[in-house]
């Protein structure tokens, strides 16, 4: 049984292929159903994007809904001419066949910020959205080993990736970019994608850094990664041009897919500084730093001892990935000193996180063992991109550190600014259970 003729409007919309397929929503889901089906199904028609019956604080529909209207008159016909900022996105499905190619938005101006992450810290998620869902992605299949002999397209997109600055692309299209907005945990939002039939590119000004490692085709992939961060390159752009197949011996250059070249580029990065950190002093205090954006509370606690590090999450019920859950969903990840050898369970947010917690450690020339805590709220009611996590443990390292002389006084903070029980983050994490409970061998010199 469905809703009454009140509730017709959403169904209406379902009804309408244009909109719906490119929503991702279906009729099961919207479908108010009579009593007996679970709860967490077919609450869109009762609710109409007002009561937050999902218990997210706001309906990812309406703001799909919200971004699908205000593309429709921009995105016209299987013509795109716009400048790329510039932004280019290589994707993972069929892998080692894969389609790549450039980002480009219908509209000539200053788009550079449209794809650069290190400057949305405090921008909204409907700011994020809004810019990210107007940038058109067109699709060559190309093997990810092949790709010097892919032709002009792929050649076309490569000059992209290295650029500095916004470039003027024309695109001509097999077919009308179906209007939706992909969303994922690891990458950047982007709108409607099509498979190119020919491409125009306007003067690139190559990065001249970039050009450097790429035109060294001794040099290995890790090492220009490396270089290029020490010499002040975004992290971004570092990232853009690795899954290009920009760096890296001439024999092993191969093109990444865009979410797989982020965790390296985060890992590679992360690793060389852990290396330099070992090398430091110990802290010799309890610190504590904070950030909230988006919804998203992180406390990051920076204890005395060697490296190691561990990253936590606790999703509300309502969030992104527990959407139809009751009951909080935590996850948690960790290293010791001698580091890791299988890839983190939470995926990319492991690595971005510990860069950025690296980052400060490597500027105070210390080491550490840090723990690196977030509560994801209803508030996050759709993914844009790992990014988030590194932005955010950025913004909290940047702040004047919460200073404390003993482990307890630090978790009493931790405490007071989360609404998980403190001790339910203790019960998950190996290294606070660490810190609390195990004992050291210097202390068993100090009764000798």
């Amino acid at each position: 049984m469905v809703a009454g003729k009140e509730n017709l409007w959403i169904l209406q919309l379902i009804d309408n292929p244009s909109i719906a397929a490119d929503l991702n929503y279906s009729t099961d889901y919207l479908l108010a159903k009579a009593s007996g089906v679970a709860w967490g199904r077919g609450l869109c028609v009762v609710c109409k994007g007002s009561k937050a019956l999902c218990g997210k604080t706001r309906c990812p529909l309406m703001v799909r809904l919200n971004l699908y209207f205000r593309m429709m008159p921009i995105i016209e016909g299987t013509d795109v001419d716009g400048a790329s900022p510039p932004s280019v996105f290589v994707g993972r499905i069929g892998y080692p066949y894969v389609y790549a190619g450039p980002l480009v938005p219908p509209v000539h101006e200053d788009t550079s910020l449209f794809d650069l992450p290190e400057l949305w810290f405090g921008k909204s998620i409907d700011e994020i959205v809004g810019f990210r869902s107007m940038l058109i992605r067109g699709k060559h299949r190309v093997h990810v080993s092949n790709f010097e002999e892919a032709g002009k397209i792929i050649d076309k997109t490569r000059e992209l990736a290295l650029s500095i600055g916004p470039v003027d692309v024309e695109l001509a299209l097999k077919n009308r970019p179906r209007r939706y907005l992909i969303l994922d945990d690891e990458v950047q939002p982007f709108g409607p994608s099509a498979s190119i039939q020919d491409i125009r590119v306007g003067t690139a000004r190559w990065d001249h850094q970039i050009e450097k490692c790429y035109s060294d085709t001794d040099l290995k992939a890790a090492e220009a990664v490396t270089t290029l961060y020490e010499r002040g390159i975004l992290v971004t752009r570092i990232q853009r041009a690795f899954s290009v197949g920009a760096f890296g011996l001439k024999q092993n250059r191969r093109m990444v897919p865009t979410r797989w070249s982020i965790t390296a580029v985060d890992s590679i990065l992360s690793k060389n500084l852990i290396e330099q950190i070992k090398m430091y002093p110990e802290i010799n205090e309890y610190r504590v730093y904070e950030s909230i954006y988006l919804d998203n509370r992180f406390e990051v606690m920076v204890m005395p001892g060697p490296w190691s590090y561990e990253a936590m999450e606790a999703w509300y019920p309502g969030t992104v990935w527990n959407p139809s859950g009751t009951s909080i969903v935590m996850f948690s990840d960790w290293e010791g000193y001698e580091g890791r050898n299988t890839d983190a369970d939470i995926g990319g947010c492991y690595y971005a996180a510990r860069l950025a917690v690296c980052e400060l450690l490597q500027k105070e020339r210390r080491q550490a063992t840090v723990v690196v805590l977030r509560e994801a709220h209803p508030g996050y009611i759709m993914p844009v991109g790992v990014w988030q996590v590194r932005e955010n443990v950025r913004n909290a390292m940047r702040q004047a550190p919460l200073k404390y002389n003993t482990l307890e006084e630090a978790l009493a903070r931790v405490a007071s600014q989360f609404q998980i029980p403190i001790q339910q983050w203790i019960n998950k994490s190996q290294l606070i259970q660490n810190a609390l409970y195990q004992k050291k061998i210097t202390e068993y010199f100090k009764h000798v």
